[in-house]
């Protein structure tokens, strides 16, 4: 049995996580959640439900709801509450992260915050199933010197299919990283096209149900260029041995190609629970987590290049990500700002990559971190330095 503990119970890739578990409870058990607090219905039926020896709030101010909605919870189905240690803020995050009973940790936490988690996750020597890709991005080679090898397991279904393509071959025999892209709800517009699109249209992505950060990431190609770096640091490949290509179906996650020209692609319909589940159990797989492709049709699958006049964000991250150091913190904490302020309606959509691009160009000309001198509180100042700048250039106070 493997003891899991999900961090963000309550998003997206929490719940698919529990999803499997729930289907899979002769394999996997829960023993901690986390979540951010938003949410305490659910958490509070997640708790019945999964019955964790340990559960974490980010947010201190929601304990209260969360535990009448444990009791409410409890009393509708007629039965006594759980019981279980209740920890908050960033302190109790991190207990759920290191907890001893635990033998995986899925880090579902969004964005920035989720650094934390995967730094306890680590030092604690947990196996840590990732999906929290900001967290390797913005701590780089702090979070890589505080991995042991093998420790960090993709999540992200891109990293989960370079991952599984590499099993037929060596890193030395590398050629290229080939990194796909659904393209998003944008696909093939023009910048004056995307002048005045609308926080809906970008929230509507054509094949996957993400959530709101992750989905407008999507739409700007943010999201792939935080993939490029991640695939950078996890599997050692230069950035600039990393293709994206847009494949609009998203069936081919990604793959390798090898020296000797062979290419090697992992294909499934979509659906993060694959990916999710080998986290869990990685390199053993479950049975029945996705339907496999159906072969009794005709069936195509198109492949084209990205359009980086458009979405110009993806060259900012192969720039941070080759420059390294603090330059991805930057790149990722300017976004989050610019994202914010757009699903505000307080700036359009093209302004989220002009604010990366100037956030960024100010942080390499004035006060860089390299990664010789990086520590936790040179990363953590660079991201609280562009957060403070993005909203400066936005004209937005949150």
């Amino acid at each position: 049995m493997r003891k899991v503990a999900v961090l963000g119970a309550t998003g997206s890739i929490g719940t698919q996580a529990l999803d499997v578990i729930r289907s899979h409870s002769g394999v996997l058990t829960v023993v901690a959640l986390s979540a951010a607090g938003t949410n305490p219905t659910l958490l509070a039926e997640q708790v019945l439900e999964f019955t964790p020896q340990l559960v974490a709030l980010a947010d201190a101010t929601t304990a209260a709801a969360f535990e009448t909605a444990v009791a409410a919870a409890a009393a509708a189905r007629g039965v006594k509450p759980p019981m279980f240690r209740l920890e908050v803020g960033e302190a109790g995050i991190a207990a759920a992260a290191a907890y001893p009973e635990s033998d995986v940790v899925l880090n579902g936490i969004t964005g920035a915050a989720g650094l934390g988690a995967t730094l306890a996750a680590l030092q604690a020597g947990k196996t840590l199933a990732l999906a929290n890709k900001e967290s390797l991005v913005i701590g780089g080679a702090l979070v890589k010197a505080a991995a042991a090898p093998g420790q960090i397991v993709p999540v992200d279904s891109e990293h989960s299919a370079i991952a599984q393509s590499l099993r037929s071959g060596t890193h030395a025999e590398i050629a290229r990283i080939i990194l796909t892209a659904s393209g998003g709800p944008f696909r093939g517009r023009s910048l004056a096209e995307l002048a005045d699109v609308s926080v809906e249209q970008a929230l509507a992505h054509p094949t996957w149900k993400m959530g709101r950060v992750v989905t407008i990431n999507s739409a700007t190609m943010v999201n792939k260029g935080l993939e490029v770096i991640e695939a950078h640091l996890l599997f050692d490949v230069p950035v600039a041995d990393i293709a994206v290509v847009v494949h609009p179906q998203s069936v081919v996650h990604s793959g390798v190609e090898f020296c000797d020209g062979a290419l090697i692609l992992q294909a499934s319909p979509p659906d993060m629970r694959l990916p999710i589940a080998l986290g869990l159990t990685w390199p053993q797989r479950l049975p029945q987590i996705a339907k496999p492709c159906a072969w009794n049709a005709p069936v195509s699958w198109t492949f084209e290049p990205v359009d980086e006049t458009v979405f110009t964000a993806l060259a900012d991250a192969r720039r941070a990500g080759e420059i390294a150091g603090t330059a991805p913190a930057v790149f990722n904490a300017a976004n989050e700002v610019a994202v914010d302020a757009f699903c505000n309606e307080a700036c359009t959509f093209l302004d989220i990559q002009r604010t990366i691009t100037k956030v960024l160009d100010e942080h390499l000309r004035t006060n860089l971190t390299p990664d010789a001198n990086l520590t936790l509180p040179a990363v953590l100042s660079a991201d609280a330095w562009a957060r403070s700048q993005a909203r400066a250039l936005l004209g937005v106070t949150s």
